[in-house]
């Protein structure tokens, strides 16, 4: 799908959905894919498909009218640039012609009618590309017509299935003219529960360490649950029945009222719920996390060999080192002298975290110059913002969040309420990390006439830490002295110590 041609290309991946048609458009630079816009219209294409399969001209005109409107921003573009998908409504419907034909009048670029299979392996691809976990992963999207549910490792699926269970088309089957009550729901949760069982053993014997989900339904649920004081958005059962209860005290689906739930959102949360529910219950999940990418980004990923690679924080770091020309054996040396550092310390509050703490002081060090071709004055609030608001894949929103603060306090002044609590981090660890960054670019802050210290300890004794160099290094290296002196001294206006020697 893409080529060697160094200069930037755009490219378009289009998602014909159930419920939403979404266009996002991208470009690629340096071999990182960069988001420039993403659309998404509300079309409900599974409303207008009856029970002899025949979607109604009513759908196709909601549809058809979409893609004139992605077709405006289209113009200009390559075929070859611009791949559209057509998921389960399409899929399901016998007189899918009659759309394709409707849609070639106003709409120029060919569309993919794919199987479900193919749905659910793109999705996961979509997901593994744009997310931090490795290992073995379950992905699972609710749409408006159908469920895909994918185990993998890393970037490979292993298992890939799609079931006729959507949250639109269970809403129309379930909760006729949006009445809602318990047995409606229960009803609906059932069939959920049988159009999956044959799928129970194999999945739960292939395991996985990971449960992702991505789309609407599964979004809604997260983002209405750190709304109502779940900060880390995580799904759980107990959460899931928490919201299911709440829900059930409206008679309609329309009626709901939820902090966070947005209106278009209300009438397919129910049977949305249900589905979720069911795949809990079915493959015995403990938690599950919502991931931003999805099928559209599965469509740019996942048939290009470029973008295979272990890490995808690396190929996203690589992407901003050569896009803002960072100056890469500056950052290496803080990076290496970051790293040195953290291996010397023992008294992390959360030990699970220290493989991931590593790693996020390791892009820190790499990146922390980012903003410098903006201005060198200001370089940590420009590089900050960078890292801020810039799509990261590979890195979650904290992670995203983490890598920003460090970057935001690695040089000058800051105070301890400058450091945002974190759902997923401990603040003695995020303490821990800054500081370990800040005497990184101080020890580096000769840059190329860096001198390296043979000897460098560090040992921590509460708040209060002692870094001990090789006899004369100091003496010889005046200005590094002066710079530690003025660390201790902003140190200890926070209550923080150090001693060098």
């Amino acid at each position: 799908m893409f080529s060697d041609n160094p200069q930037p290309r755009e490219f378009a991946a289009i998602d014909l959905g159930s419920n939403s048609f979404h266009m996002i458009v991208v470009r690629i630079v340096n071999g990182s894919i960069q988001i420039l816009s993403r659309i998404k219209r509300r079309v409900r294409l599974a409303e207008g498909l009856d029970e002899h399969r025949q979607l109604n001209q009513q759908a196709i005109d909601r549809g058809v009218a979409c893609l004139a409107l992605f077709a405006k921003r289209l113009e200009g573009f390559d075929p070859e640039n611009v791949k559209v998908v057509g998921t389960y409504t399409l899929r399901r419907a016998l007189n899918n012609q009659d759309f394709l034909a409707q849609a070639k009048q106003v709409f120029p670029f060919p569309i993919e009618i794919i199987t479900g299979q193919e749905e659910a392996r793109l999705i996961y691809s979509g997901v593994s590309h744009t997310q931090p976990e490795k290992g073995r992963k379950l992905v699972v999207d609710i749409g408006g017509g159908s469920t895909e549910m994918t185990i993998g490792d890393d970037f490979t699926p292993i298992r890939a299935e799609s079931r006729h269970m959507g949250c639109v088309s269970f809403a129309k089957r379930f909760f006729p003219e949006g009445k809602l009550n318990a047995e409606r729901f229960d009803q609906a949760y059932q069939t959920a529960m049988e159009k999956i069982d044959d799928l129970a053993w194999e999945y739960r014997d292939l395991g996985w360490q990971h449960v992702l989900g991505s789309s609407g339904t599964i979004k809604t649920v997260s983002k209405v649950l750190r709304a109502n004081g779940y900060r880390d958005g995580l799904i759980t059962e107990s959460r899931l029945q928490m919201l299911i209860e709440r829900c059930l005290a409206f008679e309609s689906l329309n009626q709901i009222q939820l902090k966070g739930l947005l209106e278009e959102r209300a009438d397919v949360l129910v049977p949305g719920l249900a589905i979720l529910l069911a795949l809990f219950h079915t493959f015995h999940i403990q938690a599950m996390r919502y991931s931003d990418g999805a099928l559209r980004e599965g469509i740019l990923y996942g048939s290009e060999l470029r973008f295979q690679v272990g890490d995808i924080r690396q190929r996203t770091a690589e992407a901003l080192v050569e896009q803002f020309n960072i100056d890469q054996s500056q950052a290496e040396r803080v990076k290496e002298t970051a790293l040195r550092l953290f291996d010397q310390v023992t008294s992390w509050k959360n030990k699970k975290q220290i493989a991931e703490l590593r790693a996020i002081l390791q892009w820190a060090s790499l990146l922390h110059e980012v903003g410098i071709s903006i201005n060198h004055n200001g370089v940590h609030r420009h590089s900050a913002y960078i890292i801020a608001n810039r799509d990261l894949p590979g890195f979650d929103s904290e992670q995203q969040q983490l890598l920003a603060t460090l970057i935001r306090f690695h040089l000058k002044g800051f105070k301890r309420y400058d450091i945002k609590s974190f759902n997923r981090f401990q603040y003695r660890d995020i303490l821990t990390l800054l500081r370990l960054l800040r005497l990184a670019v101080l020890l580096n802050r000769s840059r190329q006439a860096t001198s390296i210290p043979k000897q460098l300890e560090l040992s921590i004794d509460n708040q209060t830490w002692i870094l001990l160099f090789e006899q004369d290094f100091l003496v010889k290296n005046p200005l590094i002295q002066v710079d530690l002196e003025e660390e201790q001294k902003l140190l200890a206006t926070l209550n923080l110590g150090m001693h060098f020697s």
